[in-house]
């Protein structure tokens, strides 16, 4: 059975530019795989604690040894990384803060790149075979040809972090200029209708 693993970050509900796009990709992913299984790892409902002095002791503690602290601690990050590792696809839905992702996003990160688990001792990455698909919505356009192009931290840092862990297949679906959609420029339906197409795409 095909599953899918959708990451929530926004924190604005229905008023989210990359929760819509979550919405639509879903839509489409859903119809070219009727059997596939999806799972939802929403951030904004995931009490997820950033990374602390015994959290990283327990990190470095080989498994065997762990104490019943210890593996309280890894609990949560067990299961994230459990979500990665038994997913097809992967896509990752998420603002752009200050150029780079949003706080929670970074925490979710921090949790799933672990060693011997998503990650080699050699460094290499563990997560193979999968796809990713990245839907980013940001207030100002970072993309290819854009004068702001150098400020798109998001993209180089999120197709990084999944080309550590072994992902290499991932495709990034950018709607730029979502503050149009705030200021009233523009509905926020006819907003993600442009992007309803490489949506489709990358869902089959």
């Amino acid at each position: 059975m095909t599953k899918l693993l959708v990451v929530e970050t926004s924190p604005r509900g229905d008023h989210s530019i990359s929760r819509g796009l979550t919405r639509r990709f879903v839509a489409e992913w859903q119809a070219a795989h009727p059997n596939g299984e999806i799972v939802e790892r929403d951030l904004m409902e995931t009490d997820l604690p950033f990374v602390t002095a015994p959290w990283l002791a327990a990190y470095f503690t080989p498994p065997e040894q762990h104490s019943f602290d210890m593996k309280q601690l890894l609990r949560l990050s067990d299961t994230l990384v459990a979500e990665v590792l038994a997913t097809d696809h992967l896509v990752i839905a998420t603002p752009v803060y200050n150029y780079n992702v949003p706080a929670a996003l970074k925490a979710w990160i921090d949790h799933i790149v672990r060693k011997g688990m998503t990650l080699g001792m050699d460094g290499s990455g563990l997560v193979t075979g999968k796809k990713a698909t990245v839907l980013l919505a940001s207030g100002g356009t970072y993309t290819k040809g854009s004068p702001l192009a150098d400020r798109d931290i998001a993209t180089q840092y999120l197709r990084l972090i999944l080309r550590v862990i072994g992902i290499t297949d991932v495709t990034f679906i950018a709607a730029g200029n979502a503050k149009a959609v705030d200021m009233g420029q523009i509905g926020r339906d006819d907003f993600l209708a442009a992007f309803q197409s490489a949506i489709k795409a990358e869902a089959a």
